[in-house]
């Protein structure tokens, strides 16, 4: 595998970048690793562990090298799915076929959208705890405490909310219907700084929020296209949110999911300051990837 090359891809109200690591004697398909809001530089561990192929990272619209370049404040799962087609679009001229996706939380969410509408560029996508919150039993108090999160970054800025997410995603099982009447969590807590610094620019808090967990999956058509779907769930969060998600989709789906080791960022290799188990959950995913 060589060194990330970069390079942009232009898009309506955004320019992404996006990095190949090229494997040119390789046959197996392009792995296109993604997250959102994550960008790239989380999944560069994960990355050195597909030395064998093509790998292609990216920073999704709003987030890191791709700032929204239009000045929209939200930005959607479908601009997500429709920048994922046109990047897949690019590779393909490149001579990439249909490319593997492996994709993690919001990633996922975008993933199973362009899967939905173009599973014709898409072999495998292993989708790692999608957070379709609408899904879950208890959606409506969980996509309560989302618009919440959205509505105190918009009120208070960074920390708050930060905390406020924070607090939501770590809860075990589900969210209790008097959650909105409990005390909002200190940010100092979780090492996040109170005072409001004024940007409103978090890809996060701001962009993703709450139209990622909001977003509602065409089942029928994910039930009827050709591309085999996966979805993972982590063994140390598979009783939160995401998790709890991801087990509701791949119900929907029809099949169980496939269980990763570590939690929601087990695939992390110290990025971010999180040790995860980045050899145990590559190993996995290279097994899902070849369908054993």
């Amino acid at each position: 595998m060589t060194e990330p090359k970069t390079d942009t891809l232009s898009a309506p109200g955004a320019v992404i970048h996006y990095d190949v690591r090229a494997a040119d004697a390789s046959t197996e398909p392009t792995l296109l690793i993604i997250g959102s809001p994550m960008g790239a530089e989380g999944f560069v561990t994960l990355a050195g562990h597909f030395t064998d192929r093509t790998v292609v990272t990216y920073d999704p619209r709003g987030a890191g090298r791709s700032p929204r370049t239009d000045g929209a404040l939200v930005t959607s799962v479908d601009e997500h799915a429709d920048d994922l087609h046109r990047l897949i679009s690019a590779l393909g001229q490149q001579g990439s076929g249909p490319v593997d996706i492996f994709a993690s939380s919001g990633g996922a969410v975008n993933a199973l959208a362009l899967v939905a509408r173009h599973p014709e560029q898409v072999r495998t996508l292993v989708a790692h705890e999608p957070p379709a919150f609408a899904e879950l039993p208890d959606r409506e108090t969980a996509l309560a405490a989302c618009d919440d999160i959205h509505q105190t970054y918009e009120r208070s800025g960074f920390g708050p909310a930060m905390a406020k997410f924070i607090a939501v995603i770590s809860l075990q099982g589900p969210i209790p219907a008097d959650y909105a009447d409990q005390p909002a969590p200190d940010p100092a807590a979780f090492g996040l700084p109170a005072e409001d610094d004024g940007s409103r620019n978090d890809p996060l808090l701001g962009l993703n929020m709450p139209s990622c967990p909001a977003y509602e999956h065409d089942f029928d058509a994910l039930g009827a296209v050709p591309t085999r779907v996966v979805i993972g769930v982590g063994e140390e969060s598979a009783q939160m949110a995401a998790g709890r998600a991801g087990t509701a989709v791949a119900a929907r789906l029809g099949t169980p999911p496939v269980i990763f080791p570590g939690g929601h960022g087990g695939f992390l290799g110290g990025e971010y300051g999180d040790p995860g188990k980045p050899d145990e959950f590559a190993a996995t995913l290279r097994s899902v990837l070849r369908g054993s």
